[in-house]
């Protein structure tokens, strides 16, 4: 309005032949014009990500045709493929974000497949990754064996292992057989193998095997044992219902601790001799018929007792008759 006005004036001073100067800032509007500057600006997308993807195996040998999966943060796949023949592989043009990556296939007889993981993408960068498929379990079957029959033997419980650690413990069932996944580290690892409790009856094969096995590949591991040796027990003999009688060709030996009692040798006194030249004669023989003649030395306490009465008996004869020999010279003067 204000510049209308400004406008009508200049008009009619020119009417009036009179000049008059106005200013062309005047003639401007006081609201502000819109410029360039003053414009909403788009929005920029964000730069895309990629990632990369090298393929080995534990050995750090390239594999090529291992097959991969990735899936977005809504579970869609955004894209999948194999190793080239260097091993690699990449998805580019990837939004950023968080997705998940799957492995499908190892591509190889010997070789497994890893678990699930995530990848972050950033905007404008590569995510590389080098991922290593595990080598493929060994199967092993262990037997147990008499060794001198090759029967196979149940309850033989042995452990397997490389280095110091032990990675695998079996024991033979019913059948005389186990089995079980030996898990390797190199396309031929080498493993012991050593018995720790032997089938009853047998020994224990304490001497440590080795054997040599691949990824994926069966192994048979045999081990033999040999049947204890024991000395044969002697059988109990019958004990006797009833206790023997001594026969006079074995006599009954005294228990120790005991001595056997001899009964004393009767003697007879023989007239008309000295008393101090008796002897002792026994009354009938006490040996057995068919044993060995005793030595007497059981019967020589009863034989010194005897003399003793004996020399007793004669010694009072002998003071007897001396006193009685006066009474007889006596008797024969008076007869005289």
């Amino acid at each position: 309005m204000h510049a209308r006005l400004v406008r009508s004036a200049a008009v009619a001073i020119s009417a009036v032949g009179t000049l008059a100067w106005a200013p062309a800032a005047s003639a401007l509007s006081s609201e502000p014009t819109p410029s360039a500057s003053a414009a909403p600006a788009e929005t920029s997308a964000q730069e895309a990500g990629s990632v990369e993807i090298t393929k080995k195996d534990p050995e750090g040998q390239t594999l090529p045709g291992a097959a991969f999966l990735l899936l977005d943060s809504a579970g869609q796949e955004a894209g999948s493929g194999k190793t080239d023949a260097q091993g690699r592989l990449a998805f580019p043009d990837l939004e950023p974000g968080i997705y998940r990556l799957k492995e499908t296939d190892s591509g190889s007889p010997l070789h497994g497949v890893v678990a699930d993981q995530d990848v972050i993408i950033t905007p404008g960068a590569t995510t590389r990754l080098t991922i290593t498929d595990p080598f493929k379990a060994a199967t092993v079957l262990l037997q147990a064996k008499d060794d001198k029959t090759g029967q196979l033997l149940p309850g033989a419980t042995v452990n397997i292992g490389t280095g110091t650690s032990t990675l695998l413990t079996l024991t033979t069932g019913p059948k005389g057989t186990a089995s079980g996944e030996l898990p390797v580290s190199s396309r031929k690892t080498e493993f012991w193998v050593k018995e720790i409790k032997a089938p009853a009856g047998y020994d224990l094969y304490k001497p440590s095997h080795t054997f040599a096995a691949g990824p994926g590949a069966p192994v048979t591991v045999t081990v033999t044992n040999a049947k204890k040796i024991t000395d044969p027990k002697p059988e109990p003999s019958e004990k006797p219902t009833h206790k023997p009688t001594p026969s006079p060709s074995s006599p009954e030996k005294p228990s120790s601790g005991t001595s056997e009692a001899t009964p004393p040798a009767k003697v007879r006194p023989t007239p008309d001799t000295d008393s101090s030249t008796v002897a002792a004669t026994p009354v009938g023989d006490s040996t057995p018929t068919g044993s060995l003649a005793r030595t007497g030395a059981d019967a020589t306490p009863w034989l010194i007792g005897g003399a003793a009465v004996l020399i007793a008996i004669g010694g009072s004869s002998l003071l007897l008759a001396r006193h009685n020999r006066p009474s007889t010279r006596a008797d024969r003067s008076s007869n005289s």
